[in-house]
């Protein structure tokens, strides 16, 4: 194909028009089988247009690029959308956050290319070096993290050690890459944001099988739908004329049901309280793990802890922690449970076992 090309230009036979397809992503696959969900010209180009709008890439902006590319956060958050806007971007090569030897020097590549913000997910900064005495990170404005829920513990180690803040997102493959993103100026504490502009954001109610009912009031907690110029045509799935976008199922009168679980208060930030699919259902009664998963790094020998539903001839299911502790740990597995159903955010969410495991399993991208 190359050698029938003119060696000065590309006499392309399609202009690609805004709503062809631009690209395929698999979703991140941490509840399920990943699924194919295709990206339009118009989804890409209104993502790197609209990420601008949150000031990242203002002035002498330099970003890291530290995520592998087959996820949107580093294809549109390190990638088309500082182009777009003109500003450099430091490339950590093809193991990014996850090359040991060149994290080491983390901090130093932050000094030498003057970095004044970068994006990963909780995992990558939860394993972040420490911040060496002698090097100057003065040029970092904050950090942006996205993905999966952040864990307290891993902000606050993170501002106090850097003094610049942690800004945390939202967003989904199938709504392009962001939905909302925190203010650096009116950060809320507990929210992932304000909506980008022309994206709607609202929590609903739905039924058995589904499908949306009604929309909540603000402030209460529903399942997070997203409409708008982000909003993918559907997962690629088998038609009469081979693989085709299809939006049934997940897209409802132009609103994407997201599967998260949230609230969007009455100054329209939103709050992520976690996945639909993650619930645990303890004799009917609905528990989230998320406030039990960040209990558990209180403890002072628990560095990393994630919670699932056992099985439960009784009650259906029950919360089980799994947690990885510090090096030479005193707390047995017995301890521990002690320790977690005392601190468990309410009666029924105390775990009925605690398993000390070597690491948590993650995705490529360091999603639990």
């Amino acid at each position: 194909m190359a050698a029938e090309q003119p060696g000065d230009r590309l006499l392309t036979p399609h202009r690609p028009a805004p709503q062809d397809l631009a690209a395929y992503f698999h979703t991140g696959g941490t509840i399920g089988v990943p699924k194919v969900a295709p990206h339009t010209h118009a989804m890409e180009v209104y993502m790197a247009w609209a990420l601008g709008c949150t000031g990242a890439y203002l002035d002498d902006a330099v970003g890291l690029w530290g995520l592998p590319l087959f996820h949107v956060d580093a294809v549109h958050v390190t990638g088309l959308a500082p182009f777009l806007h003109g500003r450099p971007v430091v490339s950590l090569g093809p193991l990014g956050y996850r090359d040991k030897t060149l994290m080491a020097e983390f901090w130093q590549i932050i000094e030498h290319f003057k970095v004044t913000g970068f994006s990963g997910v909780p995992t990558a900064y939860a394993n972040l070096p420490p911040v060496p005495p002698d090097v100057d990170i003065s040029s970092l404005r904050a950090g942006a993290v996205s993905a999966a829920p952040l864990p307290k513990t891993v902000c606050t180690a993170f501002e106090s050690s850097t003094r610049v803040p942690m800004l945390e997102g939202y967003g989904l493959t199938e709504a392009t890459c962001a939905t909302a993103t925190n203010p650096a100026f009116a950060p809320r504490e507990g929210a992932v944001g304000l909506r980008l502009p022309y994206q709607h954001v609202k929590a609903v109610t739905v039924d058995a099988d589904g499908k949306p009912v009604g929309d909540c009031l603000p402030g209460e907690t529903g399942v997070l739908a997203v409409k708008g110029p982000s909003v993918f045509p559907g997962y690629l799935r088998p038609g009469p004329d081979g693989p085709a976008p299809d939006p049934a199922g997940k897209v409802f009168d132009g609103w994407l049901l997201t599967g998260d679980l949230g609230r969007v208060d009455e100054d329209g930030y939103v709050c992520l309280t976690g996945r639909a699919k993650d619930l645990i259902i303890r004799g009917g009664h609905n528990i989230d793990p998320r406030p039990i998963e960040e209990s558990l790094p209180a403890h002072p020998e628990v560095t990393a802890a994630a919670v699932i539903g056992a099985p439960d001839p009784y009650s259906g299911e029950v919360p089980a922690a799994c947690v990885v502790v510090t090096a030479n740990p005193r707390a047995t597995e017995d301890d521990l449970l002690a320790w977690a159903k005392l601190h468990a955010p309410e009666p029924a969410a105390a775990p009925k076992a605690v398993h000390i495991v070597h690491a948590l399993p993650t995705t490529l991208i360091g999603k639990t």
